[in-house]
């Protein structure tokens, strides 16, 4: 179980989200300039981007850890479109897409975001994180021919991820990038390893970086191949005068307004950016230490908004990203104002400070990212997938697996389509559920519907019910579908009214919504009947109460329509058994034996002690309501026992002058207490709950003895053979009830 974070004041929040808030600058600016790069865009059209994410997007979205800047999941459909329209153009088509995004955040479109699996989300973490280990690797050793921001597969130079690590082999590599990326993987590990260190409260990225310019400016005093040039450093384009920074600004063309592409670029835009922003928020959520939800609908409004103001400026497209937003988790970030910080620090390092930002290099950032994926994709990330089942690790490592080998979108498309299968797969393999019910009026096999029932079930369907034999009874239980498509819904029509009668199988519906015109209905019996009574013996109703029993303890309890029972049940009643049990709240008798309205008649008293009243009860529940059985049930751990077993062994019982009339009850129970018991009762001070629960069961011994004794309309009953009188313990621990017969004579009876 991971670590509760600690309760911080607010100057302590505000303090860590600045801190935050510059780490993830210095890992944003190489991205935002690489991804534009990536994209055929201008440099500074991805800085604009970060900007705008941070500031934008930062203020308005309602996301604590959710970090939005130019996204590497869109430089395929970037490049395309500003090949195909031009970059004005282009910028167009953004704030139209922007557009689009503020009306899907109004009309709530957020809420797709919930139908995307766990391991897909899953899956989307752990592949970015092997993305910024394998992309980063080639500028950790100074191999910088592509730009930071390039996350593809396929890269732009017909290379791709594996082969540009490829070239690191021939010696593609920079002496003094390599000294630098290492010994920042090492300062940066060590940081967060090292306790005193961490309770400095200055973040180790930061050191991190500082550390990386000041190795690069030692290395030069080396000369030679140890010089880290300009090519191996961060590249942010320099105004040298307020003209030359509004030159970084560019505008749309309007004209363009009626250009049918234009609109079907700034649709795809949209379609995109909403989906990976729905899945990186969901991703980001995971990760956020605090376990909060943001609202995914204000996320597409913040960011249509954010996107709208990148188009009008001169900003390639913006997403919530997992790269930076991560970072931003593990800086220390607890609030937006940490994203609203990082914003601040593009925009004022762009306009003030572009060359002191031009001296940090490329592979002590490379440092900082990689150290990242390896949280993101640990190997005891994929460990408890793997412990998680096949369903689960499937699609996690399918969508691993395509966003590594493909890109962001298409992985996850690939990952979504997996998850899909697999719950088609599932629903074609088992697509309901059978289970026989033995009902008092015979077997019912029960068909539990699957929770999206479509036309893909129609076959498994048809074949189960096809099979039921003539005279058979089937019940169709859709109380757990939430779904059931048109086509399955005609077939059940149709096989209710005019198939199931032709072939003599009665069928009941039970849960069926009323959009599907299907009303409940019970076709057979699930209650005891005057017919079923008169043909049932003693020993079958004692199997009707054992296997009602083992339902109970199994959780397989039967379909019962209770209030079609209370209907059916309001003129007369037939009762199987009588059941003289204890009041313990533990020990609902219907309940334990899953039996319905009117199976039985149930006797309640302290101790299942016998007394006129209780035998008069008896009498008339076997002789005049009809019942087969009587059963005496006692229970474990009984509180009247107990207290009877205390008034033998102890002097004073705290409840004689709380309860008055208990003497009765207690003196009946304490006649089950013979020499040899009460001896091993008073040699037991401690820990007496086997014998008293063998009391439990000399008292209903006792019990039938005595009612039979007493009653003369019982003992012929049972000389008869009309009724059978049994005992039985339940156990309040297990569930189970142990049944037993009387006598001889009893138990001859029941056979």
């Amino acid at each position: 179980m991971s670590e509760a974070p600690p309760v911080l004041t607010r100057a302590q929040t505000l303090r860590a989200d600045l801190t935050a808030g510059l780490v993830v600058f210095l890992v944003a600016l190489p991205l935002c300039l690489g991804v534009a790069l990536a994209s055929k865009a201008p440099p500074i059209s991805g800085v604009l981007a970060g900007i705008i994410g941070g500031l934008v997007v930062g203020f308005l979205s309602r996301s604590h850890t959710s970090v939005a800047g130019p996204a590497a999941g869109l430089t395929a459909v970037v490049a395309s479109q500003v090949t195909q329209l031009g970059f004005e153009a282009f910028l167009l088509a953004v704030a139209i897409g922007g557009v689009i995004q503020i009306v899907l955040g109004l009309i709530r479109a957020g809420f797709l975001s919930a139908f995307v699996p766990g391991s897909v989300i899953k899956g989307l973490l752990a592949a970015i994180g092997l993305i910024l280990i394998l992309k980063q690797i080639p500028h950790l050793l100074g191999h910088d021919n592509d730009p930071e921001g390039e996350f593809a597969f396929q890269q732009p130079d017909h290379e791709n991820t594996f082969s540009e690590i490829g070239k690191l082999f021939a010696g593609d590599v920079h002496s003094g990038a390599i000294i630098v990326g290492l010994a920042c993987i090492v300062l940066l590990v060590w940081w967060d390893k090292t306790k005193w260190l961490k309770k400095l409260n200055i973040p180790g990225p930061l050191v991190v970086v500082l550390f990386g310019v000041a190795m690069a400016a030692y290395l030069r005093t080396w000369g030679g191949e140890w010089v880290i040039g300009e090519t191996h450093l961060v590249a942010v384009p320099v105004a040298k005068s307020l003209e030359g920074f509004k030159t970084f600004f560019q505008f749309p063309d309007f004209k363009q307004l009626g250009n049918p592409a234009v609109y079907v670029a700034g649709f795809t835009i949209a379609l995109v950016a909403s989906l990976e922003t729905l899945l990186n928020l969901e991703a980001v959520d995971k990760l956020d230490k605090l376990k909060r939800q943001s609202p995914p609908s204000r996320e597409l409004f913040a960011q249509g908004v954010g996107n709208l103001i990148a188009g009008l400026i001169g900003a390639i497209p913006i997403t919530s990203v997992v790269v930076r937003s991560s970072v931003n988790v593990n800086a220390g970030g607890r609030t937006k104002a940490s994203t609203i910080f990082h914003g601040s620090l593009l925009l004022v390092a762009v306009a003030l400070f572009p060359t002191w930002i031009n001296l940090i290099p490329l592979s002590g950032l490379a440092a900082i990212l990689i150290v990242t994926g390896f949280k993101l994709a640990s190997p005891q990330v994929f460990l408890e997938m793997y412990r998680e089942g096949r369903n689960q690790f499937l699609p996690f490592i399918a969508t691993v697996t395509a966003i590594v080998f493909t890109d962001l979108i298409i992985g996850i498309l690939i990952g979504l389509a997996i998850s899909v299968s697999f719950i088609l797969y599932s629903n074609l393999r088992r697509p309901i559920r059978k289970i026989v019910e033995h009902h008092i009026s015979g077997d019912v096999l029960r068909l539990e519907l699957a929770s999206q029932v479509s036309f893909l079930n129609r076959a498994a369907l048809e074949k189960v019910l096809m099979e039921v034999p003539r005279g058979g009874n089937v019940l169709l239980d859709a109380r757990n579908t939430v779904f059931m498509d048109p086509d399955a819904t005609y077939f059940i029509h149709d096989f209710v009214k005019n198939v199931a009668p032709v072939h003599g199988v009665h069928v009941s519906l039970v849960g069926f919504r009323d959009s599907y015109v299907l009303d409940d209905r019970v076709l057979y019996v699930d209650y005891c009947s005057r017919e079923l009574q008169e043909t049932m013996t003693p020993h079958q109703v004692i199997e009707i109460l054992r296997d009602g029993n083992e339902r109970f303890r199994t959780g397989r309890q039967l379909t019962r329509n209770l209030y079609r029972q209370v209907n059916s049940t309001s003129d007369s009643q037939h009762p199987l058994a009588v059941v003289l049990s204890c009041i313990d709240s533990r020990n609902p008798t219907e309940i334990i034996f899953d039996l319905g309205l009117g199976d039985i008649l149930s006797t309640r008293i302290a101790g299942n002690t016998v007394n006129p009243q209780v035998l008069g009860s008896l009498e008339y529940g076997c002789a005049v309501a009809g019942a087969k059985l009587v059963l005496v049930m006692g229970h474990t751990r009984c509180g009247a026992v107990t207290e009877a077993v205390s008034r033998l062994t102890e002097p004073v019982s705290p409840l004689t002058s709380v309860c008055t009339h208990l003497t009765h009850v207690v003196e009946d129970i304490q006649r089950a207490v013979d020499d040899d018991v009460l001896h091993r009762l008073k040699a037991a001070r401690h820990n007496r709950n086997e014998l008293i629960d063998e009391v439990a069961r000399r008292n209903v011994l006792l019990v039938m003895d005595e009612m039979l004794e007493r009653s003369d309309i019982l003992r012929q009953l049972v000389e008869n053979g009309r009724i059978a009188v049994a005992g039985g313990i339940y156990d309040v621990s297990t569930g189970n009830v142990d049944i037993f017969p009387h006598s001889l004579q009893a138990e001859a009876a029941l056979v």
